[in-house]
């Protein structure tokens, strides 16, 4: 367990925890809207829960939880091209704006050591606050096109069905400690 902020500790999330993150994706989902990036589908559409079972049993979800240990955020993992790949990360709005989601990024930085990778790596829009920025503030740089792995262009075409992918970049975050 990562103690963030003296209400809020980041852990393993468990089979029990499923509904509630649901809700936490689609509720987060919802401050898309207003874009115009995603499609209305997409809009209503969440992790299913059969991946988060999967992530569960490979170790790869966690969730970060308030005092009453109920969980307001969670940050899903995956290993793509020997990189630590950060699928999702989504923090309840009501719960936005206190570091929670930084508090996720730092613990898939932990995580990255502990597995003995090199680098996180994900996909996310480029101008929308809440994504390149935040991300670019933690570290991480933007992949020029002739960077991306075969594996990130074949995400890049399945995201394309419901995203505005040209708004879209991967971005990386190295590190030297191995």
């Amino acid at each position: 367990m990562q103690q963030t902020r003296p209400s809020h500790v980041i852990s393993p999330a468990g089979r029990e925890d499923i509904d509630t993150l649901i809700q936490i994706d689609l509720a987060a989902g919802q401050l898309f809207a207003p874009t115009g990036l995603v499609s209305e589908d997409a809009l209503h559409d969440h992790v299913p829960a059969t991946v988060l079972e999967q992530a569960i049993e490979a170790g790869d979800l966690f969730h970060i939880c308030g005092a009453d240990e109920t969980p307001v955020g969670f940050t899903l993992v995956s290993r793509r091209g020997g990189t630590l790949y950060l699928d999702q990360i989504s923090v309840h709005p009501n719960h936005g704006r206190q570091g929670l989601g930084a508090a996720l990024v730092q613990h898939v930085f932990q995580l990255t050591k502990q597995r003995k990778l090199k680098q996180v790596t994900l996909s996310t829009f480029r101008d929308v606050p809440w994504n390149g920025p935040f991300y670019r503030k933690l570290g991480f740089r933007e992949l020029a096109r002739k960077e991306m792995a075969a594996w990130m262009l074949d995400l890049e075409a399945i995201q394309a069905h419901s995203l505005d992918v040209s708004q879209r970049c991967f971005m990386v975050r190295k590190f030297g400690w191995l």
